[in-house]
């Protein structure tokens, strides 16, 4: 049905109507009488019988066509009438009367001032679907499509779509007229209407649009096969599926392999019906709002119309079920061995779930909180359970399944009642299934006694632990099966008396196990033993056994009973440890040693003070600090030597370590230095050579160093550095480092030059010059660090050895990293 036939049979209303096919003549009529048209040659198809009945055909079809479309606009006109009726008070012929004025007034057709009239006076979903377009059309956003229909030819199609809904005998008269009017508009060639079923299967209750035989094929989905309209029963919400290429499987795939789904659950008071499944032939894009909401409202009518073509459509959600429908459901609740409630859905005034009346609660029903039945009994879930609606809890579980019709069953679910506040829980096997309207709920609460049964039985399992009682009265021999395990046996072989231990033990543990079944036995004391149990596997298992005896007030023994363990894997467990700790004790024992050795070296080389040196116009003073720990001695050194020339050598530097190979490679690079002193060259060639010696006759050292050449007779320093911090000159009271020459550390590479400075000191000055232990902090910045040493060396100190100790006492270095300063005072 168009658009334009709604309109063009509504505009008139007013005049007698015929639809008498035969009053309007057909294509074949007015071609000229003869059932044949003009433009057909003689001996074309339409000549022959068959031809002539296929024009018959699609004539009557589209006169019936056109008859619906017709009835569907008397249906929307006489609506209206009936407002104006009730709005204007006045008769049918004046509602008539006024509806032809209007329209014509208002530049519209009869039949979209009806819909528009309808509209206001019904409010619902339609009716805010419409002012959506409305909204859409005025603003006309970008992302509306190309094809959206006209405000009032979407009003007038969504009216259609209701009305023939609503007159429809069944859901496939339902699903022809959905996609005629309100869905082959917006692209949709498919509609499938799905039925429920309380088991949670799902049932083609109406299908339009898919080739033949693609219905029968899809009459019926079993419970737990995923699909389109499964997934949106499951998830209760609408689903997208932009392509089927990349979703589940559903009806018309193999025509549309690559179309789009949107599969919308239509439900009424908390309850899902069914879903309402539109399929496109293309990958589906981005819908409007407008078009969203008309979903919405498309599926509110399937609902409507599964509701009463249901088999359960006698059964009301405002008032309990008919008794005839509960009785059966009653019966079959006092017939189960487990406590069982049923549930009767209640619903408030907007349609939404809110809470489940208890119905009828069996004999077998224990409250978890200690309540009797009748206090349960008649009153809401969530009134008697207040904790039940907990998020993920047991309504949120009664929800779904009534909601969907799936079942639901839990092994372990806890169970809070609140007693005087307090609130009480319980584990209980749970089972909740849907009878028509109403929610059968089952639990078992789990036996105590057999709950700590199950909880010791594990335990034994995990802790490798058999049991077994040995009745002397009787002769009856017990053993768990996890004892079976342990020895190796079958249950079929029987066990063994405890008296026959030493028959299935190695023969060195003889004099263990005598001792222990003397014990036993004998002196009727409590006794335990370790023994190697040798399996008919051939296995050996290390086993500790422990027993006691039961005696009788004669002090006769009636029977003993224990229990053995596996504890071979805490037997080796504490051998490879035994070993460990030897392995550790020896290696513990050279580390020590090395670190004393490396501890020795270092102190002989470098003493924490040293003399004076004999250097005219000089004072020289330094400090060495070691590190707190004796096993990160390291490789910081120190040297203030007077040389041929007269001039003063003067270095500190670090070798990257610890160690014994540390201290031996800072002894190396010591004397190389002072070695290559006696040649006079300058600091930057002293530490070029020295690089040579840490890169070419070490074993790959690093260090870094600083090198200064002082002329006590012009008062002139010289100096480089190789990756080590600038010294610091105190002059005036102020504390200054020098320029940051460049220079790699050495060992770094093979050849490597060095810049070198030269500067003239002052009577009155103090050259500082340190290792990283004196500042370094972890977390604070070298910047940070040298800040706060320029300001610890500006301090004012009357003597060069007062100055190096104030600086080691107030040094914030957390490195616990050894420590070397060297000084020089010029007088």
């Amino acid at each position: 049905m168009s658009n334009t036939d709604l309109s063009g049979e509504a505009s008139r209303d007013d005049e007698p109507r015929r639809h008498d096919a035969a009053a309007r003549p057909s294509a074949a009529e007015s071609a000229g009488g003869d059932g044949i048209p003009d433009a057909e040659p003689p001996g074309g198809p339409l000549a022959s019988p068959v031809g002539r009945l296929a024009v018959t055909v699609e004539r009557l079809r589209s006169e019936v066509q056109a008859a619906h479309a017709a009835a569907d606009g008397r249906a929307l006109m006489d609506l209206a009438k009936g407002v104006l009726v009730e709005r204007l008070h006045c008769g049918p012929a004046e509602a008539a009367r006024q509806l032809s004025e209007l329209a014509e007034q208002s530049a519209m057709t009869p039949l979209e001032l009806a819909v528009d009239i309808i509209n206001q006076a019904a409010r619902d979903r339609l009716t805010e679907v419409a002012v959506d377009f409305a909204t859409a059309v005025r603003g006309t956003p970008p992302t509306m499509p190309p094809t959206m229909p006209p405000t009032a030819s979407a009003a007038v199609r969504l009216r259609t779509a209701e009305s023939s809904a609503l007159a429809a005998e069944d859901t496939q008269a339902v699903a022809d007229s959905l996609l005629q009017h309100a869905l082959e508009p917006l692209g949709a060639t498919g509609v499938a209407i799905w039925a429920a079923g309380a088991d949670g299967s799902l049932t083609l209750a109406g299908s339009s649009g898919f080739p033949e035989g693609e219905a029968e094929r899809w009459r019926y989905v079993p419970p737990g096969v995923a699909t389109v309209a499964r997934t949106a029963l499951t998830e209760r919400r609408t689903e997208w599926i932009r392509s089927l290429a990349a979703g589940p499987p559903s009806i018309g795939r193999t025509h549309h392999p690559d179309g789009g789904r949107v599969a919308v659950p239509t439900g009424v008071g908390g309850r899902i019906h069914g879903v309402l499944e539109i399929c496109w032939p293309t990958p589906l894009v981005a819908q409007p709002p407008a078009v969203v909401r008309q979903f919405e409202a498309l599926a509110e009518l399937c609902a409507h119309t599964l509701e009463i073509h249901s088999p359960s459509s006698s059964l009301t959600l405002d008032g309990p079920p008919p008794r005839t429908v509960l009785s059966e459901l009653t019966d079959l609740a006092d017939s189960l061995c487990d406590p069982a409630l049923v549930l009767i859905p209640q619903v408030d005034d907007t349609g939404h779930l809110t809470d489940f009346r208890i119905h009828h609660v069996n004999h077998r029903f224990r409250d978890p909180a200690g309540r009797p039945r009748s206090t349960v009994d008649g009153a809401l879930l969530l009134e008697a359970y207040p904790l039940a609606a907990d998020e993920n809890g047991l309504f949120s579980h009664l929800e779904r399944v009534y909601a969907t019709g799936e079942p639901f069953r839990a092994g372990h679910m806890t169970l809070t009642a609140l007693v005087d506040q307090v609130p009480l829980s319980s584990v209980a096997e749970v089972s909740m299934t849907r009878h028509g309207d109403s929610v059968l709920l089952i639990w078992r609460i789990e036996d105590e006694m057999a709950r700590l049964a199950n909880l010791l039985e594990h335990a034994q399992r995990l802790g490798r632990i058999g049991g077994f009682e040995e009745n002397f009265v009787t002769g009856e021999i017990t053993w768990n099966s996890q004892l079976f395990a342990l020895y190796g046996r079958a249950e079929s072989d029987g066990p063994a008396p405890v008296e026959d231990l030493r028959a299935h033990a190695h023969p060195d543990d003889a004099v263990a196990i005598g001792r222990f079944l003397r014990t036993v036995l004998h002196h009727r004391k409590p006794a335990s033993a370790a023994f190697r149990l040798l399996r008919p596997d051939g296995v050996t298992r290390h086993i500790r056994v422990v027993a006691e005896p039961v005696v009788d007030i004669d002090d006769s023994l009636l029977a003993v009973r224990g229990a053995y363990q596996d504890v071979s894997a805490q037997h080796w467990t504490e051998v490879a440890l035994a070993a460990t700790r030897d392995q550790l004790a020896h290696s513990e024992q050279q580390s020590a040693e090395r670190n004393r050795l490396a501890l020795q070296l270092q102190q002989a080389i470098m003493p924490s003070t040293a003399a004076p040196l004999d250097a005219p116009g000089l004072r020289t003073a330094v400090r060495y600090r070691p590190a707190e720990t004796d096993h990160l001695v390291g490789g910081d050194w120190y040297d203030a030597v007077v040389l041929p020339s007269k001039h003063i050598l003067l270095s500190v530097g670090d070798v990257a370590g610890h160690g014994i190979e540390a201290a031996t490679s800072m002894v190396v690079l010591r004397n190389a230095l002072r070695g290559l002193a006696v040649t006079g060259a300058g600091p930057a060639q002293l530490l070029s050579w020295l690089n040579s010696v840490a890169h070419h006759l070490s074993d790959s050292v690093t260090a870094t160093a600083v090198c200064a050449l002082y002329d006590p007779f012009r008062r002139v320093l010289r100096w480089a550095r190789a990756g080590h911090l600038p010294p610091v000159l105190v002059r005036d009271g102020q504390a200054t480092t020098l320029p940051l020459l460049k220079g790699l550390l050495l060992g770094a590479a093979s050849d490597i030059t060095y810049q070198e400075a030269e500067m003239r000191l002052e009577i009155g000055d103090t050259l500082l010059m340190y290792t990283d232990g004196l500042v370094e902090r972890r977390d604070r910045s070298m910047e940070e660090s040298l800040k706060h040493l320029l300001m610890t060396a500006s301090a004012k100190k009357t003597t060069l050895d007062q100055r190096l100790d104030h600086l080691l006492t107030y040094s914030r270095s957390d490195t616990d990293d050894d420590t070397c300063i060297i000084s020089i005072e010029v007088m």
